[in-house]
């Protein structure tokens, strides 16, 4: 098998009639393969493509990036199920947690009122008014 000629600018595609692609058929699978030349395909009379000769590896390229695509996409769809599971999850538990603290601060607050006469300790005053506002939003 020939190896493909180097080039640095690729060349861009040629069309060709079904007829002429026809008649030379062999020569542009070997230019194909040789010079990695893209030729397309058109109906006789009509100039838009129906199909095209391409090398073999750009053949394969186009089938690997669709495989990986679609791989990628399952990936993509399975990352975000766990993600969202992980997020109700932890909300599932931050709601826990905050219900735990705001128990907790309650009981202080009373403990406090039992202890603390109201009006007696200006600082615990503003904490109190703090913690009433923080309650109502």
């Amino acid at each position: 098998m020939a190896a493909p000629a180097l080039a640095h600018e690729p060349t861009p595609p040629r069309a060709l009639s079904l007829r002429e692609t026809r008649t030379r058929l062999t020569q542009l699978v070997a230019m194909a393969e040789l010079t990695d030349t893209v030729t397309l395909v058109t109906r006789d009379g009509d100039p838009r493509p129906i199909a095209a000769i391409v090398p073999a590896s750009a053949a394969r390229s186009a089938a690997q990036a669709r495989a990986d695509a679609d791989r990628l996409a399952t990936v993509t769809a399975g990352w975000a199920r766990r993600l969202e599971e992980s997020h109700r999850q932890s909300s599932r538990r931050h709601a826990a947690e905050l219900r735990a603290v705001t128990e907790a601060l309650a009981e202080v607050w009373a403990e406090l009122e039992r202890r603390v006469a109201p009006g007696s300790d200006p600082a615990l005053a503003r904490l109190r008014a703090a913690h009433a506002d923080l309650l109502r939003d």
